[in-house]
């Protein structure tokens, strides 16, 4: 594990560790609540000593069976589930998901369900 970066404040709703496997460096993503994993390129959550800003924009999640599968054995004992990036990058079907507020889904719009599951939101 290379970091862990935090979200300190109401938003992001995910929080990350940062690590370095084989060539690349990636992050696995979980929210805060509702026990969601994924894998996406590392962002920065908090700008460096509270100053400036960061980018919003949604998560660009990755594909690697075999960390993928590691996470997913590990969350078998835990009550967290990994999604994989074909999934988080279909179409946000709200329906299928009651429990989010219809106010964030009006207002964000997201697109994709990785950008309901993993957003920025206030």
């Amino acid at each position: 594990m290379a970091e862990f970066r935090l979200a300190k404040y109401d938003t992001p709703n995910f929080h990350q560790g940062v690590l370095t496997y084989r060539d690349r460096t990636v992050a696995v993503v979980g929210t805060r609540y509702y026990g969601r994993m994924a894998l996406a390129e590392p962002r920065v959550i908090e700008p460096p000593n509270g100053v400036g800003s960061v980018s919003c924009l949604p998560l660009e999640f990755l594909d690697d069976p075999d960390l993928v599968a590691v996470l997913t054995d590990l969350a078998a004992q835990t009550k967290y589930r990994v999604w994989a990036k074909a999934e988080l990058d279909g179409p946000f079907d709200a329906s299928a998901w009651p429990e989010m507020s219809a106010n964030d889904i009006r207002y964000w719009r997201p697109d994709t369900l990785g950008a309901a599951l993993f957003n920025w939101w206030d």
